[in-house]
């Protein structure tokens, strides 16, 4: 799929916002653990996609109510649904000046269209070395999910069933999408959430 950037400025996938902390001083202290200047752009991209990846609890997975949103409440927590760990991801290579945007997919919350659909958030990374824009999901594997850093073929957390009108956004956001940020700020309880109260479209 090509992928499709919402803005042809690299700025404006470099901007700080309210979601998108970066500096704020858990951020910065990350970064500055995760990052070593002799480390290419690549070997950094991977680095913070493994570390929210691997370190960063989906709610889901483990039962969790807490809910999290803001880069910085993600890592303090080291918790999240998927719209907060792809805040925390983005904070993190924003704070690098990495050019780091949301992506989309409507997929399946369970495993039949009869239990619903909602928004599956991921990020969309600019690698200079390469010129081109690449996608990562950093949800968190577990068994049947296994996600990977890979700079040419995608290795996303879930592949597009279109018989179950699931579908795969090719844009890459500047942004996250108003619902998903909305919904993590008016609900208290993630498991609630995650069942009834996910957004399914953009």
């Amino acid at each position: 799929m090509k992928l499709t950037p919402e803005s042809a400025k690299l700025n404006d996938y470099l901007a700080e916002l309210d979601t998108v902390n970066y500096s704020h001083p858990l951020i910065k202290e990350k970064a500055d653990e995760l990052f070593k200047d002799s480390q290419s752009e690549i070997d950094k991209v991977k680095t913070a996609f493994e570390f929210v990846r691997d370190k960063i609890s989906h709610s889901w997975d483990i039962q969790s109510t807490r809910v999290t949103c803001k880069a910085s409440e993600v890592l303090k927590y080291k918790e999240g649904i998927c719209y907060a760990k792809s805040n925390l991801l983005a904070a993190l290579l924003r704070s690098e000046r990495i050019p780091a945007g949301f992506c989309y997919q409507r997929l399946m919350i369970f495993d039949t269209p009869d239990k619903g659909y909602s928004l599956h958030a991921l990020n969309g990374v600019y690698l200079r070395s390469l010129n081109s824009w690449i996608r990562i999901d950093a949800r968190g594997n577990k068994p049947g999910v296994q996600a990977e850093f890979s700079i040419n073929d995608e290795k996303l957390a879930f592949s597009i069933k279109e018989e179950y009108d699931e579908k795969d956004c090719p844009m890459i956001y500047t942004k996250p999408n108003a619902k998903t940020i909305t919904t993590l700020e008016e609900n208290s309880n993630a498991l609630e959430m995650y069942k009834y109260n996910l957004p399914d479209f953009l």
